[in-house]
């Protein structure tokens, strides 16, 4: 069973997407965070956003359990990472990684911006996850203040609305919602609310008997 989750940032996918592969005994990966890593090392090494080549060798092997999570949830990192996954050359070195990922007997969820439409558009479920922008950019806020860094919240959101524009309009593989993708809302529902309709979804849409 593949379960493929996309979304807006700071909508909530990342944590429904563990939760769910928690529930279900599958695997989960975060594929953000695969163009973080290629990000942060482009910053640690200095290297320039225009060196496709460099980039995309850092990308064909890279390894996430080098990095801790916080160094990849800062808002520079973020903003690198973005930037990297609009390079092409990038994300045809992440893309086989995600596929093999996705096909482990077993099952797995992936949650990013293009696996219902590019990285695994057969996936047996597909997911849709937003949240209006103020919502989105109070919750990184405090996901910032929580990390003890100190920013504000119009600079957030001006991060944020940066970041929608720069992943909807990249030229490869652009954030846009899978037709075939059921929608969830998450501005005005807890983490365990909206995990509960992704599972009812889920449960419903599959034969009992795939678990």
């Amino acid at each position: 069973m593949i379960i493929a989750i996309d979304g807006t940032l700071a909508s909530g996918k990342g944590v429904i997407g563990k939760k769910l592969a928690e529930h279900y005994g599958i695997s989960h990966l975060d594929t953000g965070s695969l163009y973080r890593a290629v990000g942060l090392e482009a910053i640690n090494q200095e290297i320039s956003f225009n060196d496709v080549a460099r980039l995309a060798m850092i990308a064909t092997s890279v390894n996430l359990k080098k990095y801790k999570d916080n160094d990849l949830r800062t808002s520079e990192v973020g903003n690198a990472a973005s930037k990297v996954a609009a390079i092409p050359n990038v994300r045809a070195a992440l893309l086989e990684f995600q596929r093999n990922f996705a096909n482990q007997p077993t099952g797995a969820v992936l949650d990013g911006r293009d696996i219902g439409t590019v990285v695994c558009p057969n996936a047996d479920i597909k997911l849709w996850i937003q949240a209006d922008m103020d919502v989105r950019a109070a919750r990184r806020w405090r996901e910032f203040e929580a990390l003890g860094r100190t920013v504000t919240l119009s600079a957030t959101l001006a991060d944020l609305k940066e970041r929608d524009a720069r992943d909807r309009s990249r030229g490869i593989a652009p954030m846009i919602r899978a037709r075939d993708s059921y929608l969830i809302d998450t501005s005005k529902l807890t983490i365990e609310e909206a995990v509960q309709t992704a599972r009812e979804y889920i449960d419903k849409t599959l034969d009992t008997t795939y678990f």
